[in-house]
């Protein structure tokens, strides 16, 4: 029986970043995975698990993004 290499089951792990932008919530999901590309590699699937807003003053002066990012793990 052919012995099946380690990249055949891969494995990843998820970090949760939080992206900020004074214009929307695209921005600030971008700016997260943009941010989290810089140190981590392969990131291969992101996902908006929360939004919110910072209010100051009654109006809104940011958008926050939740994202969770997957990538593969290495041994």
């Amino acid at each position: 029986m052919p012995r099946r290499s380690a990249s055949a089951n891969p494995v990843y792990k998820i970090v949760e970043v939080v992206g900020s932008s004074p214009t929307s919530w695209e921005d600030a999901a971008r700016s997260a995975v943009e941010a989290a590309a810089k140190t981590l590699r392969d990131l291969s699937v992101a996902e908006v698990t929360r939004l919110d807003m910072k209010i100051e003053d009654g109006k809104v002066v940011a958008y926050r993004a939740r994202v969770s990012m997957s990538f593969r793990h290495e041994d």
